[in-house]
């Protein structure tokens, strides 16, 4: 048992969950017994699985794990839901997507929250977002820097409207607003070292100032969580071990991560503040129910994964019309399940 797990025994006791099953009366579950084919791709928050697969820390927890890199995100999605996957690294946004249009898809930890990681990145001579009116600004359309993009345009009192907003994938804006196309572009990192190669750009507002709005999880189908809750369970475990790792090992963790977002390590370490990862008690709290209504939590509600979840349903039907129809709150309350963290708590 790792440390970080062995920490937490008391956990269930301090956080007042022990009537939700987190104590050690909760039946053991089965021990790992399939392959999972796994897809992760390029975010600080998902990067630390290939410091698993390297360090042999899925073999571990007993984890039987095909670990598949993904240079282009959307096409990890895709394969989650066409069954390709069985387990994949994905936004909120994208998985209520997915489960909008019929997947049956399962949260069962959460990685991060982006604190930064997340930009919109300006060209030299604009000063500020209310500067973005009459201008061009290069997103994926319906992905998370869609989303931060209308969050700070409407803060700041800018008809979203205004602002033409040119769909391209998140390497291709980052690569052409560097190239001097458009007037701003709103990407992820590491493609936000890619943007900022324009002489003059900067982060005109980033995540941070939108705590919670952009959560980033360990997805599994239904079929996984429900046939093979063995294999989940070795999965989360094995997030604990990478971070255990990260911690005992700062300086290797770097390397093998910036190695694989194919970056310097000097440029990967201005990454760390931008993504901030979730312990096991941020877990509990983020996957189980919120203490009251969301309207109460107010600034707090981002916090809790559900809250998030209707306002980012909005986004995905009113503006960027991905989905017909509201998703139903039975829907989005069985999209999660702080199953698999709670036997890690144990």
């Amino acid at each position: 048992m790792s440390k970080s797990i062995a920490s937490t025994l008391g956990l269930c006791i301090a956080l007042g969950l022990a009537s939700t099953g987190c104590s050690e009366t909760e039946e053991p579950l089965p021990p790992p017994a399939t392959t999972v084919r796994m897809g992760f791709s390029a975010w600080p928050g998902w990067f630390p699985w290939q410091i698993a697969e390297e360090q042999g820390l899925f073999e571990q927890t007993g984890a039987m794990v095909e670990l598949t890199y993904y240079d282009n995100y959307t096409a990890s999605i895709d394969d989650l839901a066409n069954g390709s996957l069985d387990a994949n690294s994905q936004t909120l946004n994208d998985t209520l997507f997915s489960v909008a249009n019929g997947d049956d898809q399962v949260i069962v930890l959460v990685n991060d929250n982006s604190t930064g990681n997340d930009q919109c990145i300006a060209r030299e001579g604009i000063a500020n977002l209310r500067d973005l009116s009459g201008k061009t600004v290069a997103v994926e359309f319906g992905v998370v820097d869609h989303f931060l993009l209308l969050l700070a345009l409407r803060r700041a009192g800018v008809d979203p409207a205004t602002v033409t907003i040119i769909d391209e994938p998140t390497d291709v804006a980052a690569a052409n607003f560097a190239a001097g196309m458009y007037d701003a572009t709103c990407v992820f990192a590491p493609f936000t070292t890619v943007a900022l190669e324009r002489p003059g750009s900067f982060p005109i507002t980033t995540s941070a100032t939108f705590p919670g709005a952009i959560p980033d999880y360990l997805v599994v189908s239904r079929e996984l969580a429900d046939d093979f809750p063995g294999d989940v369970k070795a999965l989360v475990d094995t997030w604990w071990l990478v971070r255990d790792f990260m911690e005992a090992n700062p300086e290797q963790a770097v390397e093998i991560m910036a190695a694989r977002a194919g970056v310097s390590v000097p440029e990967y370490e201005t990454y760390a503040s931008g993504t901030t990862l979730f312990t096991l008690e941020q877990n509990l709290e983020a996957l189980g129910p919120p203490p009251g209504t969301c309207a109460e939590l107010g600034p707090d509600a981002g916090r809790y994964t559900k809250c998030v979840s209707a306002e980012i349903g909005a986004f995905l039907q009113q503006d960027a019309k991905l989905i017909d129809a509201p998703i139903p709150d039975d829907v989005i309350a069985r999209t999660f399940t702080d199953r698999f963290v709670r036997y890690s708590a144990q």
